[in-house]
């Protein structure tokens, strides 16, 4: 690549030594500026368009160059130059804010951080993996830089760009690296952000016996479960995990099947992690400014059963999709999946009737039970062990529905310190499709489960 020239425009004289937000200002301009030219000087020659990888060497050209011309006015008004650590800081916040996200990005380049939370501009707080907290710098220079930011974000990630404005005051995003953010304004007193990471974006059972959520025996017991096609709920609390387990049970579905996972913003990525071939990933859609346009998950899960899928993955259910998925579940689709937060595995069937009252159907307490009854085999509760790992705690059996009571066994319960160990047996119907799924496939090592 030719050395670029300098960027043009002057603005020099706005900036003081060493203030870094004032000439990082400055020397974007310039440079965004410089890029759309050659941009456009490569589109009249007839040229191929830039990928991104060649812009963003060639923005880091053209910020070095910009940073010697500034250095040049410098020295000729006999100022003294910045510091070395300045124009590094300069160059990484140009870049970042072209490409990156401006300055959540050296938050979300750190491995360790587990949670950000934003309670405007400058109230920053991360929480690491190992539980330790921290108040960190701002993320931007104001309250209004930091809602332009989340409009950027808007803009450059997700399937559709989504509004992010007084009338639309939440916005709910994956962001590049597959984390999830979640912002609102207008309806608190300063912009908020939340960003949950996903450290674990390729995940297998395997790898959760490593973490020590599972043991190799459960660990066999559920490859099972996804072999032998058993419908599942997995639930828990909030940030406990439950997206990254859902990820590793998902591995374990065979290549050769047809996926459809439906999500309000895309968190599983199961189209992008290479696994499987045949997986559409959709997502819903809010209403636009008419109040026109909407796409529920409810919606979306009725589209989904008319487009062959051999498994539906809804990634959270929490409102009127949980009767489609139902049915979607009970009508063949047999190894479907889907979350709902709720505090034990016997709670969660107390959560679906809530939301099924709740849904345009106002199905009644005794026809929820029916439809869970004949639609879920298994419900998965994720919980917190005694040293604090994140682990499963209880999987129960769905055996029948009574009128307002769900039976069911939990064949796997909560031990000494909170690790699900083996509880009631199975039904003989249930153990036999899991010992089925275990001589199919023994070459997975499952055999840690005989039943």
């Amino acid at each position: 690549m030719a050395t670029p020239s300098a960027p043009g425009g002057g603005g020099w004289e706005a900036v003081g030594p060493g203030t870094v937000d004032a000439l990082t200002a400055v020397v974007r301009g310039q440079v965004a500026a410089s890029l759309a030219a050659h941009a456009h000087a490569r589109e009249q020659r007839g040229g191929p368009p830039m990928t991104v990888e060649d812009r963003r060497a060639l923005a880091q050209e053209l910020v070095a160059v910009a940073l010697r011309g500034y250095a040049q006015e410098l020295l000729a008004a006999g100022r003294p130059l910045p510091p070395a650590e300045v124009e590094a800081q300069v160059q990484q916040a140009v870049v970042d804010g072209l490409f990156g996200l401006a300055g959540l990005q050296p938050l979300l380049d750190d491995s360790g951080v587990e949670n950000i939370s934003i309670n405007g501009a400058d109230r920053v707080f991360v929480r690491y993996a190992d539980g330790r907290r921290e108040r960190r710098g701002p993320v931007a220079a104001s309250d209004a830089e930091l809602v332009e930011l989340i409009r950027t974000v808007a803009a450059r990630a997700g399937i559709e760009e989504r509004r992010f404005d007084r009338a639309a005051p939440r916005l709910s995003i994956q962001l590049p690296d597959g984390s999830r953010m979640f912002a609102v304004m207008a309806v608190v007193g300063r912009p908020s952000v939340s960003i949950r990471r996903h450290r674990y974006q390729q995940v297998s059972l395997a790898d959760l016996v490593g973490m020590g959520t599972i043991s190799h025996e459960l660990r066999g017991f559920l490859s099972a479960a996804v072999r032998a096609r058993l419908n599942m709920l997995i639930c828990g609390a909030t940030n406990i995990g439950k997206t990254t387990f859902l990820r590793a049970l998902a591995a374990e579905i065979p290549p050769s099947e047809r996926i459809i996972t439906i999500e309000d913003s895309l968190e599983l990525d199961l189209h992008r992690l290479g696994i499987h071939d045949d997986v559409v990933a959709m997502q819903s859609r809010e209403a636009n400014v008419e109040g026109e346009g909407e796409i529920s998950l409810a919606e979306l899960v009725r589209w989904a059963l008319r487009m062959s899928p051999d498994r539906v993955i809804v990634g959270e259910s929490r409102g009127a999709e949980v009767i489609p998925m139902l049915n979607a579940m009970s009508q063949g689709n047999d190894g479907s999946m889907t979350t709902l937060h709720a505090s034990s595995s016997a709670g969660a069937f107390v959560k679906v009737a809530t939301y099924a009252a709740q849904a345009p159907e106002r199905l009644s307490v005794e026809a929820t039970n029916l439809l869970i009854a004949s639609a879920v085999h298994l419900v998965i509760h994720l919980g917190f062990a005694t040293d604090g790992r994140r682990v499963v705690s209880s999987v129960r059996e769905v055996t029948g529905a009574d009128g307002l009571l769900i039976s069911s066994n939990e064949v796997w319960r909560p031990g000494a310190d909170g690790r699900a160990v083996p509880g009631a047996p199975p039904q003989p119907a249930t153990a036999a499709a899991l010992r089925a799924a275990v001589r199919r496939h023994d070459a997975y090592g499952l055999n840690g489960w005989a039943g």
